[in-house]
């Protein structure tokens, strides 16, 4: 049983589409023991998004107040779309100096995407590509990995992942871990909020975007110099990623050997994580080394805020 945990909901893109869904991930929540705090944001809803944006702006914000006790654990509710709209109105070295003096962990993906590579940027900060409320800790049925992982990485000072892919050439590269969303990452091309990382292990993945769009994106990160810069490239899910009679043959193994070879990087393939029920929690802007042999990988990562105590 996990150690009773603070955990403070935000609501920072979306609103959560299904109130029961929320319900059943809080009721999990408290019953493993944990506090869930600022449940009253779950009701806002303006237009699409989780709150005005100067609501979700003040949530987001208040992080670096120094006068309140942050959560062990600030949680987004769910991605979707919004965080866009705030990223030059967040005060990034204020959230960073006080989540790094108090420990805490913050986690989403998808949309979350955006912050937490803005945050990368501009301070250095390392927060978790992980679960999110409504689609992860409100799934039925409960995915018992995500879960478990979730927890484990965050209590643990480092942690080492492996799966299987006999398609994987040896390798041995370390680097900072970063990455996300694909789509969300590109959107920050050309902007203050793109980390400038070299050497680095990227990983993406994306969902409901067919396998030239995939390309496309991958070409866009290859193109700016992105990808030749990196010590290896990381792909995870892609789900829903589906072709149409027109494709002929073009799906994702055709992608990813295109982008092996234009590239000049190692690629490797079938990271548990994504938009799907059994994903890891990866800590963006981490130490981390990755090796494959024998049709295993091995992804070892450390140095990220860790609820040890």
């Amino acid at each position: 049983m996990q150690q009773p945990r603070s955990v403070e909901l935000i609501m920072p893109s979306g609103y959560p589409p299904d109130m029961e869904r929320v319900k059943k991930a809080v009721d999990r929540l408290t019953m493993a023991g944990h506090r869930v705090l600022n449940g009253e944001r779950l009701q806002r809803k303006f237009q699409r998004f989780g709150g005005t944006d100067e609501e979700r702006l003040s949530d987001l914000n208040s992080l670096a107040d120094a006068n309140r006790e942050l959560a062990d654990i600030v949680m987004a509710v769910r991605g979707g779309y919004g965080l866009t709209r705030l990223l030059d109105r967040i005060d990034y070295s204020g959230i960073a100096a006080r989540l790094q003096a108090a420990n805490t962990v913050l986690v989403g993906h998808s949309d979350f995407t955006v912050l937490q590579l803005a945050l990368m940027a501009k301070t250095g900060l390392v927060t978790f590509s992980g679960p999110m409320l409504n689609a992860d800790f409100g799934a039925e049925p409960l995915s018992q990995f995500t879960w478990d992982h979730f927890w484990q990485t965050i209590t643990a000072p480092e942690r080492e992942i492996s799966w299987q892919n006999e398609e994987a050439r040896d390798l041995a590269v370390s680097g900072t871990l970063w990455g996300g969303n694909l789509t969300m990452l590109c959107s920050l091309l050309g902007t203050p909020y793109f980390p400038a990382v070299s050497g680095g292990i990227l990983f993406v993945e994306d969902v409901n975007e067919p396998p030239f769009r995939v390309e496309r994106l991958l070409y866009q990160l290859h193109l700016s110099g992105i990808l030749s810069r990196q010590a290896a490239l990381v792909l995870g899910d892609f789900s829903a990623c589906k072709t149409t009679d027109y494709d002929n043959g073009f799906g994702l193994p055709a992608v990813i050997e295109q982008i092996r070879r234009i590239s000049g990087i190692p690629v490797v393939s079938g990271l548990p994580y994504g938009h799907c029920p059994d994903k890891l929690t990866l800590p963006v802007g981490a130490m981390a080394k990755l090796r494959s042999a024998d049709g295993r990988v091995d992804l070892k990562f450390s140095h990220y805020p860790c609820l040890c105590n």
